[in-house]
């Protein structure tokens, strides 16, 4: 089976993002040229789980991360699957394979106070790249997107009369989050200033560079750390702790996790419960100080 069906199986039925594809054929293509040095084969569906299993050990002496190397084991996994399920093997060799133990990595959200200092005390020039970064930032607040799901946003994604964002999210899923007006005031600036670019290319989408061409996540990464970083001094400022305090200070304030977890576009409820560590410790604050046998 051509790998180039397994390609398109990715893309076109598990509605896979062009990035993960290109990261399972990054993590695949290791495994070929593992398998080619130490055995002389790129056969893949010939490879049994010692030879695996060797390809994992050779990972962790490199020094590479567990999660990096559970990563590159779940692509293989995926086009052992694949070929299961178009009848190339009979057995998939990782069906019993455990994924390496990883320390589950807490992510500080940013306070309210720096959420503010951001957003309000912050000078943000009265210009096109101003505007247009000023509203990256609320729009990574006030919905909790992802950074691939802010880059997609078409121009009608927003619905200004019923104060709505579209957003696509995995696998095309759509979702439909609040505006608030604040944000709505944001937005109408950026599109009065958007109109006066000399030349757009990508017109339908919402969010340009000053060329006019589609943004992308290198940059978006980029005018969050650089914003953040006049904040705050958290080791990481990036566009997912922005959706993490989005998530987080909406469940400070007694927000059902259930609705957290559909403006999220979250599949399961176990994926939203992980913002509620920073939660609870809010709640903890709240009943020291309220329960009548707390010390205070």
């Amino acid at each position: 089976m051509p790998f180039k069906s397994f390609i398109d199986y990715l893309l076109l039925e598990k509605k896979y993002s062009e990035l993960t594809v290109k990261a399972y054929q990054r993590d695949i293509e290791d495994f070929l040229q593992f398998l080619e040095t130490e055995y002389e084969t790129r056969v893949i569906k010939d490879a049994d789980y010692s030879q695996i299993r060797s390809w994992i050990v050779s990972l962790v002496e490199k020094g590479i991360s567990n999660r990096s190397i559970n990563r590159k084991v779940s692509a293989l996994n995926s086009w052992y699957k694949f070929l299961l399920k178009v009848g190339d093997v009979k057995s998939n060799p990782l069906a019993k394979h455990r994924a390496l133990k990883t320390n589950k990595k807490i992510q500080v959200p940013f306070s309210e106070s720096e959420m503010i200092s951001v957003l309000d005390q912050i000078h943000h020039e009265d210009t096109f790249e101003g505007i247009r970064n000023k509203l990256i930032i609320e729009l990574f607040y006030s919905t909790g997107i992802r950074r691939i799901e802010l880059v997609g946003l078409k121009l009608n994604s927003i619905d200004l009369a019923n104060k709505t964002l579209k957003v696509l999210g995995k696998r095309n899923k759509e979702r439909f989050v609040p505006l608030l007006d604040s944000v709505i005031n944001t937005i109408q600036d950026y599109l009065k200033s958007r109109v006066n670019l000399n030349d757009i290319k990508d017109y339908d989408y919402l969010f340009l560079t000053k060329k006019g061409v589609k943004i992308y996540e290198t940059l978006v990464y980029r005018i969050i750390n650089d914003y953040f970083s006049l904040a705050s001094s958290k080791v990481k400022k990036s566009p997912h702790i922005l959706r993490h305090s989005f998530a987080t200070h909406l469940l400070n304030q007694g927000a059902d996790l259930n609705a957290v977890k559909e403006l999220l576009g979250h599949s399961s409820l176990a994926a939203t419960q992980v913002y509620t560590h920073n939660s609870i410790a809010e709640l903890k604050k709240v009943y020291s100080n309220a329960h009548p046998r707390s010390k205070k």
